[in-house]
């Protein structure tokens, strides 16, 4: 029994270092000594052990000495796009084996990733190749598909005569988005990205990132030069669920997809302030498609009286049926919105003030 009781906690240290040193390389010794109560060389122990069994590499010297998670498979393909190219196959052959046994649930959210990325960049791409990377180690998992295409945010902007790349993430961030609707029904990268610790879409003109358990956090980075790098990460012992994903966007008996979240800042552009209604009614593109929307107003310090009053009164007017919901508000855009609802009955009191995770 003691004998047992020493393994099970020796394996509980190991999995925090592993789990830590990411964030810790210089200190995750002392943050494990400090969490377990134990000393400094009893943690240095088992950090040997995980260096000699590979799922640890240090480097550097005493004081300067760094520890990161060891590349366990480190796996490249290149896949020239074609009509036979099929991504159940790819996915079958290639890529389910390389990641190996892992529970089911890991497995599911991976298959329904991978494929529904990999055929994004099949379909949509107008590339001659896509690049597969997966890098696994103890902890986590990350697959990268990137394409040599005309990039995804671009072909948005051209395809929905956008004002430029960046609107076109706003447009992605609400789902439903496809410029193929005879073949796709847009869902596809929106449930994709909620469904890994990180995912990311970098490409011609700009990016975004989201990351599990965080507001919804889309974040403008510079883009690159050419086609389209979409990176997921996935814990490789997490619990999660793609039905309860699915589920968080799905109401009524059909469980059809008609929840949204529309991330309201991604509707501004550098420094200015969202006072217009041009700028409501760009946020309130394809808004219609939905029965409930929730505007998430996170980083939105304040909003002017026009696009208050074209959301919240002259499109609510307009669509009794859709429920309009915003979230994540400051007191000052809870007055904003309650003045311009006022002619409606509806009180400050049904304004929630926060959204899903």
């Amino acid at each position: 029994m003691a004998e047992a009781k020493v393994r099970v906690r020796g394996e509980e240290i190991r999995r925090f270092l592993l789990e830590n040193v990411e964030q810790h390389p210089s200190d995750a010794a002392k943050l494990a000594s400090d969490h377990f109560k134990i000393t400094r060389q009893a943690v240095h122990k088992h950090v040997r052990r995980l260096i000699s069994e590979r799922a640890l590499t240090e480097e550097g010297q005493t004081r300067n000495r760094v520890y990161k998670l060891a590349p366990l498979i480190e796996w490249r393909q290149i896949y020239h796009i074609s009509p036979e190219l099929a991504e159940d196959v790819i996915w079958r052959k290639d890529i389910s084996s390389i990641l190996g046994k892992q529970p089911q649930n890991v497995s599911e959210i991976w298959q329904h990733g991978f494929t529904e990325i990999f055929n994004n960049a099949k379909d949509h791409s107008q590339g001659s190749s896509i690049i597969v990377v997966i890098k696994k180690t103890a902890i986590t998992t990350a697959i990268s598909i990137i394409d040599n295409g005309v990039g995804i945010f671009r072909k948005i902007k051209e395809a929905m005569n956008l004002l430029d790349e960046r609107h076109a993430i706003l447009e992605l961030a609400k789902g439903k988005l496809t410029t193929d609707p005879k073949r796709h029904s847009g869902e596809g990268i929106f449930f994709t990205s909620r469904m890994f610790d990180s995912f990311w879409i970098l490409s011609i003109g700009a990016s975004f990132r989201h990351d599990f358990g965080r507001a919804e956090e889309w974040i403008f980075e510079e883009g690159i030069d050419e086609g389209t790098h979409v990176k997921m990460v996935l814990n490789n012992h997490t619990a999660r669920r793609k039905e309860k994903i699915f589920n968080q966007y799905a109401t009524g008996d059909g469980f059809t997809f008609n929840k949204t979240v529309v991330p309201v800042r991604l509707a501004q552009y550098g420094n200015e302030q969202l006072i217009s209604r041009s700028q409501a009614k760009r946020l309130l593109t394809r808004v219609e498609l939905f029965n409930i929307v929730l505007f998430d107003f996170k980083e939105v310090p304040t909003i002017g009286q026009a696009f208050a009053d074209e959301i919240f009164r002259v499109f609510a007017t307009e669509h009794p049926e859709i429920n309009l919901l915003p979230i994540n508000i400051n007191s000052e855009v809870r007055r904003m919105i309650s003045r311009v609802r006022s002619p409606l009955g509806q009180p400050s009191e049904s304004t929630p003030t926060s959204g899903p995770s």
